[in-house]
This record gives C-alpha cells, structure tokens and sequence, in this order.
C-alpha cells in the first residue's frame, strides 16, 4: 500500500485536524504492517474513515467522533493483525464504519446549525437597515414627492432581501432536517446492533435488565475453575462490554441443593470470581463488574429431579443499562 505524504496537507489544518490526520496515518500504517490477511469490509470502513477524514465538514465540525472512528478502527485493524477470527473483525469493523457514520452526521449537523445562525444574523442586519432607510425615508418624505417615491422602492427592496434571507433560512433548516433524519438513522442502527449483539449472547430480558445464564456445564462438578469451552465464550461478552463501555455487568452465581449451605456458598461465589476474572484477564476493566455468590438460593426449578438441580447449578450475568445500573435483586 502506497502512503500518501501528509506535509502539505498539514500546514493548512487546524491542531485538532492534524491530531486526526495523524490517527489516520497510524491506522494505514498498521493495516498495511500486518499485511497477510484483507477484509472487504474493513477496507471498507477505512475508505469511509479517509472520506470523512478529507471533508472539512467532517474533519473540523465533529472532531471528537472522528476520534472515536479513529479508535474504532484501529481495533479492527488490530484485531486482523492478531489475526482474530473474521466474524470479529468483521464486528470490529462495522462498528468503525458507524462511527464514521455517526462523524459523518455530526459535521453535517453543526455545519447546518452554522448556516441557520448566519442566516438569522444576515436576516437581523438587513432588517435593521431597512428600518433605518425606512426611518430616513419618513423624515424626508416632508419634503418633495420624489423622497417619498424613494422611500417606496427601499421598501421594496427590503422585502425583496427578506425574501431570499427567508429563502436561505429554509435551505437551512431542510440541511438541519436531513442531518437530523441522519442521526436518527445512525441511532436505529447503533440499536439494531445492540439488538444482535444480545440476540448472539443469548441474552432474556428479565425485570432486572438482560441476563445471560452460564451452565453448570462449563464447569467440572464442584469446580469453579472455567473449562475451555467456558472461556471461548467469554469473547462475545467481552466485545459487547468493550462496544458499550458504560454498561456494567453484575456476576451472581447459584447451585442445587446438594451440600452444605456453607458449601454451596463458597462453590457459588468461586464460580461467579472465576467468570469476572475471565473478563478482567481480556482485558474488561474489574470496576465495572461486580460479583455475589447466593449458595442454593433463588431456584429456578426443583431440586427434586435432577434436571431441575442442574438448572440451578448456573452463573447469571446481569448488564446493566447505559448508565450503567444494575437493578438489585
């Protein structure tokens, strides 16, 4: 891959500019340092980075999403060096490509919001000085005819100019509607990924939020040590908490009735410290994660069978909502 020299680029952008400049350069850099593998879709998202990146609406209106972009994909790049699986670059990527979207809709916006305030200020001023050569044609209207002929065609004038500032301001406003048709278009989208995501997880919505339930098969019996397959797993719910960083999630572990209470404690509580430490060990910050062991209690069947104990021998992962609350139990 070829890189384009940046310097003369640089000298006209602002400082908040160069930063994402410099951002996208890294990002082609890496993509093209870990060269053995491509990915349709994150060449893609990376086009769409470097579009955006080129619009001074974008670049200069919407600094800060074009940050979050610039992150976006560097995970995804990152994730085809370490070569990860292409279901998570693929992932990866469609995240980067909307927060480029979601760049892209914040500079049209504020470009918008620009020009309905400079319309309204250019509309203020000529109308001010319509009313002063209003003013003055009144004063001299006393004196001859002719002045007040004078005054009529400024009226006309100025009615003429309020029309093409009214004109102007509704070109405006339609930019600002089809900028806001954008966003809601990005947030139906941002929701219907959400919606997957949890839909891939296996998530129940409960009156306490989403609940993912682990199995007592990924543990050995009387274990709390995580099996293989048990610690696969972990990476989905690993990329939906690093996806939506203020969400937390709240680990309770339960078993069956056989046993000692103490028992049964001990073993309900090792299992939900050994499920965060599988997501801390990936790298999901521990503060976000939060862990109680109920021994026995809270079944979700009967302990009569042994069905229904193995139904209760479980880790429950309750995520939070976007604030990141949890409701109690």
């Amino acid at each position: 891959m070829k890189l384009q020299h940046p310097t003369n680029s640089i000298r006209s952008c602002s400082l908040g500019a160069l930063s994402l400049m410099a951002a996208a350069a890294v990002l082609t850099l890496a993509a093209c340092g870990s060269a053995p593998r491509n990915n349709d879709q994150l060449n893609a998202a990376r086009s769409a980075y470097n579009a955006a990146l080129a619009n001074p609406e974008t670049r200069e209106g919407a600094p800060v999403e074009m940050k979050a972009a610039a992150d976006a994909l560097g995970r995804a790049d990152k994730a085809l060096a370490d070569k990860d699986n292409m279901a998570t670059v693929n992932n990866l990527a469609y995240l980067a490509s909307q927060s480029v979207a979601t760049a892209q809709a914040a500079g049209s916006r504020k470009a918008a919001e620009a020009a309905v305030a400079k319309a309204s200020a250019e509309r203020d001023r000529e109308r001010l000085e319509a009313r002063t050569r209003e003013a003055d044609a009144a004063t001299a209207s006393a004196r001859a005819s002719q002045v007040d002929a004078r005054a009529s065609q400024i009226q006309a004038q100025s009615a003429e100019r309020d029309a093409r500032v009214a004109q102007r301001q509704s070109e405006a406003s339609q930019q600002q509607a089809a900028a806001s048709q954008q966003d809601a278009q990005a947030a139906l989208q941002r929701n219907q990924l959400l919606e997957e995501q949890l839909r891939d997880l296996n998530a129940k919505q409960t009156n306490r939020g989403m609940v993912i339930t682990i199995g007592d098969v990924l543990f050995d019996s009387g274990r709390a040590e995580l099996k293989s397959g048990g610690l696969r797993g972990m990476d989905k719910l690993v990329t939906f908490l690093q996806t939506y960083p203020k969400r937390r999630a709240q680990i309770e572990g339960f078993t069956d009735s056989v046993g000692s209470d103490s028992m049964n404690q001990d073993l309900s509580a090792r299992r939900a410290d050994a499920v965060r430490s599988a997501l801390v060990s990936r790298g999901i910050d521990g503060g976000r994660i939060g862990t109680q062991g109920y021994g026995e209690g809270f079944p979700v069947a009967g302990n009569d069978n042994a069905s229904g104990r193995q139904m209760n021998r479980r880790v429950e992962i309750v995520l939070s909502d976007d604030s990141g609350v949890v409701a109690p139990r």
